[in-house]
C-alpha cells in the first residue's frame, strides 16, 4: 500500500510522520485530527485531485503540501509513487523546493445580502442548471462591464486552472508565475466571445444578468456546487495566501505540460 511504503521511506531517513483520521483508518491506525497544524509538511497521496482536496479540507495555510501522484505524474504533484524515495532524500535536506501558486478568495453574496466565502486553487464557475438550457451572465472587472454573455457557463480561473476546465473549454495555457487570471465562457452562444485574461489583482464580478429564470448553478474546484438566485453576485479576487507546493528539483511545470499534452517538439 502506498500509505506504508511513503511512511517507511521518510522513516528510514529520520523523518516523524503523522497520518490523518481517514488516512490512519486505512491501515487500522489511529490518526490526528488536525495534523496539519502541526506539520512542517504535508504529503497528499493520489493525482491532482486528491491534492484540491487535501488543499479543501485544511484550508489556507503557509505549510507546504507535497503531492506522491499514484500512478503519472500530475500538474500539481512532486513525484510519482515510484519516484517516493527521490522525495524523501529531497526532504531530508532539509532545503525544501518550493513553488507558489495563486489562489482564489470567491464570495457569494446572496440577494438578501449574506455573504459565503471560498477558497478556490484552480477557477470559479457560473453553469446551466438541470434544463441544459443556455443561461444569461454578467461580467464585470474592477466595477467595469466587460460582457453579457448567452453561454454554458463562465469560469474565472487562475493560472493554475488554466490547465483544468478552462483548458477544455477552450481558454489559453497560462505559465504558473504569470500574475494573471483568466474569463472563459463556456460553449458561447456567439463565436466572438473568447477568453480575456486579466490582472491577478482586479476583482471580478459575476452574476445572473436579463429576465431569465434558468437556474444557474455555481462552483469552485468542481465542488460546493450551489444554486445562486437571480440577483446573487459571485465576486473572485486573489487570495492572500498562496499554495506552497514541493517540486523535486529537475521536474518543472513545462516538463510537465508536455508529458500531459504529449507535446513531441525537436
Amino acid at each position: 500500500m502506498a500509505v506504508h511504503r511513503v511512511r517507511k521511506s521518510l522513516v528510514k531517513r529520520g523523518i516523524e510522520v503523522v497520518l490523518e483520521e481517514e488516512t490512519a483508518s486505512l491501515v487500522q491506525e489511529v490518526g490526528e485530527h488536525d495534523f496539519a497544524g502541526k506539520a512542517d509538511l504535508v504529503i497528499s497521496l493520489g493525482g491532482d485531485g486528491t491534492l484540491l482536496e487535501t488543499l479543501h479540507r485544511i484550508g489556507p495555510t503557509s505549510t507546504p503540501i507535497a503531492g506522491v501522484n499514484i500512478g503519472t505524474l500530475g500538474f500539481l504533484t512532486a513525484c510519482t509513487d515510484e519516484e517516493v524515495d527521490l522525495l524523501s532524500d529531497h526532504l531530508a535536506t532539509g532545503e525544501m523546493n518550493i513553488v507558489d501558486r495563486s489562489m482564489l478568495k470567491v464570495e457569494m453574496i446572496e440577494e438578501g445580502g449574506q455573504a459565503h466565502e471560498f477558497l478556490a486553487l484552480n477557477e470559479a464557475v457560473l453553469m446551466r442548471g438541470e434544463t441544459g438550457r443556455l443561461v444569461s451572465l454578467e461580467a464585470r472587472v474592477d466595477g467595469e462591464l466587460l460582457n453579457h454573455y448567452r453561454a454554458d457557463g463562465l469560469i474565472v480561473a487562475t493560472p493554475t486552472g488554466s490547465t483544468a476546465y478552462s483548458m477544455a473549454a477552450g481558454g489559453p495555457l497560462l505559465g504558473p508565475h504569470a500574475g494573471v487570471f483568466v474569463i472563459t465562457p463556456i460553449c458561447p452562444h456567439s463565436m466572438s466571445n473568447r477568453s480575456l485574461v486579466v490582472g491577478e489583482k482586479s476583482v471580478i464580478e459575476l452574476s445572473p444578468a436579463g429576465h431569465s429564470e434558468e437556474p444557474i448553478l455555481f462552483s469552485v474546484d468542481g465542488r460546493d456546487i450551489l444554486r445562486i438566485e437571480k440577483d446573487s453576485i459571485v465576486r473572485v479576487s486573489r487570495h492572500e495566501e498562496r499554495l506552497r507546493l514541493v517540486r523535486l528539483p529537475g521536474h518543472s511545470f513545462y516538463e510537465t505540460l508536455r508529458k500531459k499534452l504529449h507535446w513531441h517538439g525537436g
